[in-house]
């Protein structure tokens, strides 16, 4: 259907290279669009690229360390003079750190949102005046459902996620007249590299999960093709600054 068809569309995916991300990035790929992995795992990369490029589409890897504002614009300037334009970012790239409160060093609690919510704010603002060049452009900002919701041993992380949700919004707000719509997913728990510590370091985690969430299960990463489809594409050219879980309702649940 052309109202979701990315043919002839460029999009930088942060953190593409595993997870949701590499998840997000199959789903563009399906749809149509040239996708720029940018990440910082050179072997990953590439064998998230050749799996891209098996869909028809071009792909390819660009290095990217989203805590230093002079590499996130030059991932955008290396994305434009590859490939002559750039219409959809997804900010996926984010680190947790768990600890308590009040053991966290401050070269932590800047390190996490420093990765999660201020390199989001540095590819966005680097990516505007590309996105405004080619008529508009649509930025996916990759939360949490922990923006909503808190423990004890991830207040950085859930921090930046919440921040994120509000920097999505702000965004959205700003950059409307432009034609560049911002969007929020909010993840739930996901089956990735990322979860892996917990689930193996916490005795009946995986369990309580599946147990809290309606639809008995963890997520995968291929559950957040379909969202990026959407939220990248026309379908969704007048929905702008919207948080939308993807989490088997377990946000919902008491």
């Amino acid at each position: 259907m052309k109202l979701f068809d990315l043919t002839g569309k460029v999009a930088i995916v942060t953190g593409g290279n595993g997870g949701i991300g590499l998840g997000m990035a199959r789903g563009l790929a399906q749809a149509g669009a040239t996708i720029v992995v940018a990440a910082r795992n050179a072997q990953k990369s590439a064998a998230a690229v050749n799996e891209l490029t098996g869909y028809g589409v071009e792909s390819a890897f660009l290095p990217v360390d989203v805590e230093k504002d002079a590499s996130c614009r030059a991932l955008v300037v290396a994305t434009v003079e590859r490939f002559g334009r750039l219409d959809i970012l997804v900010n996926n790239a984010g680190i947790a750190i768990r600890k308590r409160p009040e053991d966290f060093t401050l070269e932590e609690w800047t390190r996490v949102i420093g990765t999660n919510l201020t390199g989001a704010f540095i590819c966005s603002q680097a990516a505007y005046p590309e996105m405004k060049k080619v008529g508009g452009g649509k930025i996916i900002n990759v939360a949490s459902a922990m923006a909503f919701l808190a423990t004890p041993f991830s207040l950085p992380y859930s921090s930046s996620k919440g921040g994120m949700v509000q920097l999505g919004r702000g965004l959205a707000t700003a950059w409307a007249a432009d034609n560049i719509q911002v969007n929020n997913v909010l993840p739930g728990w996901t089956d990735t590299e990322f979860t892996e510590a917990p689930r193996r370091n916490l005795a009946g985690f995986t369990e309580r999960v599946i147990a809290r969430t309606p639809a008995g299960r963890w997520g995968g990463p291929n559950d957040f093709t379909g969202i990026a489809i959407f939220l990248a594409s026309p379908a969704s050219d007048f929905i702008t600054g919207g948080c939308f879980a993807v989490d088997g309702e377990y946000t919902v649940t008491a």
